[in-house]
């Protein structure tokens, strides 16, 4: 086992939403990434998570808190893997950094519905309540994500004048195009014949691979 690999896997990932809660965020997740917030009803989660309306009202409070709940739930566990990471002394710079990306491969890959809500609303450009939340999102794991650069600058590991937003917009940019594709890059390279997880664990180590590659060659001093 790499030491990459086992830094990802001793981190607490524990959330504080119990399985009912979980249930109901996934089949709002599920409605709002097909037909938008403003068009998914409460009635419509509901039924999706098979739970009667009151047990929304119960956890929840009103659809608006349900979809604050999506995006905490979504990114707690990203957000303390990062602050793991950081301070982590076992794993190098860039090891932190591939670490880095393997998780956010991961998440895309495992988490469609919730990206997908993402990137509709991010697209809309719209003062929204998700657009909202999404500004908040990107200004936490920014910093988050800054100071693990800026680490490895200050001990001469990386170059300086690093546009961070640019370094991340490659990544989720690369991983969500991929993920919306995925149908043009199995026909481009001959992999119809692939099961549907044999063709995900694919996608996974590709662009693991190229992304690492990438951000070696922005980030390090090496060729």
């Amino acid at each position: 086992m790499s030491r990459e690999t086992e830094s990802m896997e001793t981190i607490d990932t524990t959330t504080e939403f119990n399985e009912k809660q979980v249930a109901i965020i996934t089949a709002a997740e599920k409605l709002i990434s097909t037909d938008g917030f403003a068009g998914t009803s409460v009635r419509d989660i509901a039924h999706e998570a098979g739970v009667n309306v009151a047990m929304i009202s119960y956890y929840f409070g009103s659809k608006e808190k349900l979809l604050e709940a999506i995006f905490e739930y979504r990114t707690s566990i990203m957000r303390i893997k990062v602050e793991n990471l950081i301070q982590n002394e076992h794993l190098t710079h860039i090891e932190k950094v591939n670490v880095l990306i393997d998780d956010y491969v991961e998440k895309f890959m495992h988490q469609q519905d919730f990206h997908k809500i993402v990137i509709r609303e991010q697209l809309i450009e719209r003062d929204t309540v998700i657009a909202s939340l999404i500004l908040e999102l990107k200004k936490r794991n920014l910093v988050s994500i800054k100071k693990l650069i800026s680490d490895g600058q200050k001990a001469g590991a990386f170059k300086k004048n690093i546009d961070v937003g640019l370094m991340m917009s490659t990544m989720v940019g690369t991983v969500s195009h991929m993920i919306s594709s995925n149908k043009f890059y199995r026909e481009i390279n001959h992999l119809e014949h692939l099961t549907e997880e044999e063709f995900q664990k694919h996608m996974k180590k590709k662009l693991s691979f190229h992304l690492k590659n990438l951000f070696k060659l922005v980030l390090t001093y090496e060729s």
